[in-house]
């Protein structure tokens, strides 16, 4: 995708993302007075919920536009680690709510007091379905046209509130109606569990783009697969790959014939970088040219026999 095709695509993600957050922030409104309204402990962890949902969405917010700035002259590989350092917040304040709201769960399962005005905490949460669904609708539209993956994660993140928002009808249905008054704090403690869910898999992402991890086995195999294709090509070795928001980095040392010029060798390395580009253009590829043989490295990390092994295969 070009810069341009770019520039035209970010105004739509950013109305996507103030839409994710006018929603949290009416939702926000609508649970916080609800679940004081129905002293439902579940309806309150929906509520932490949606706090949380808004501070995702405002991450994501911020994550489009800066996915929408160049890189500068001091962050020339570009911003997108600073998505991995919000999300490792928001971590912190997921765990926080999550052992917040169990801790009311299990306090309240020693009590006897009732939920109350069933009716209404119900019709909250089915407000709250309905207007999740219509962001989830309007969302996928966005994805459809960018390719958004800020908008694309904000839209995974509220499919989940509709299960959460339908769980609250459940506990206060079961509490009120049925006579089970143990139901709400367990789906409290349920609900609990669910964001400590939630903020570990946030934190495994986050951590993982933090700390350079390697692109997964299939993925490293399928870009080796197209450069070897390519004419010219002797060998690949020091084949090292990383994650750093919605953008990937390959860098690797190819060897091609000892005595070409260095025109000729220069020209077998564009041909590499513009098949690479086309098989996967969202990664940015570093190549340093080496004569066929060379291997200048005794690091066994990072692998510095790869294309022997892989060419073996191929033939």
């Amino acid at each position: 995708m070009t810069w341009e095709e770019r520039r035209r695509m970010i105004p739509l993600a950013t109305r996507a993302a103030l839409a994710s957050v006018a929603m949290a922030l009416f939702l926000l409104g609508l649970k916080g007075f609800a679940a004081w309204h129905t002293r439902s402990v579940a309806m309150l962890g929906s509520l932490a919920d949606t706090a949380l949902d808004l501070l995702a969405s405002l991450v994501t917010l911020y994550g489009v536009r800066l996915a929408a700035t160049p890189a500068d002259h001091d962050h020339r590989f570009g911003h997108g680690k600073a998505e991995a350092l919000a999300a490792l917040f928001q971590v912190a304040l997921i765990t926080a709510s999550a052992a917040g709201i169990a801790w009311r769960a299990i306090m309240a399962l020693g009590e006897t007091q009732p939920t109350q005005a069933a009716e209404f905490g119900i019709g909250v949460s089915l407000v709250a379905i309905g207007a999740t669904a219509l962001l989830l609708w309007y969302q996928r539209r966005v994805i459809r046209q960018t390719g958004s993956v800020a908008i694309m994660a904000d839209n995974v993140h509220y499919q989940s509130d509709v299960l959460l928002n339908a769980s609250v009808i459940v506990a206060i249905a079961l509490d009120q109606y049925a006579g089970w008054h143990g139901a709400d704090p367990i789906f409290g403690i349920a609900i609990a569990l669910w964001l400590a869910y939630g903020a570990f898999q946030a934190s495994s992402n986050a951590i993982d783009q933090l700390m350079d991890k390697e692109w997964p086995d299939q993925q490293r195999a399928a870009f080796l697969d197209v450069a070897a294709r390519q004419p010219g090509l002797k060998g690949i070795h020091d084949f090292r790959t990383r994650r750093s928001g919605s953008h990937d980095f390959a860098q690797f040392h190819m060897e091609v014939d000892a005595t070409l010029t260095v025109a000729a060798a220069h020209d077998i390395v564009e041909d590499v970088e513009v098949a690479l580009r086309r098989a996967f253009p969202k990664v940015e590829v570093l190549i340093h040219l080496d004569p066929e043989g060379h291997v200048d490295t005794d690091n066994p990390l990072v692998e510095a026999d790869v294309t022997p092994h892989w060419f073996g295969k191929r033939l």
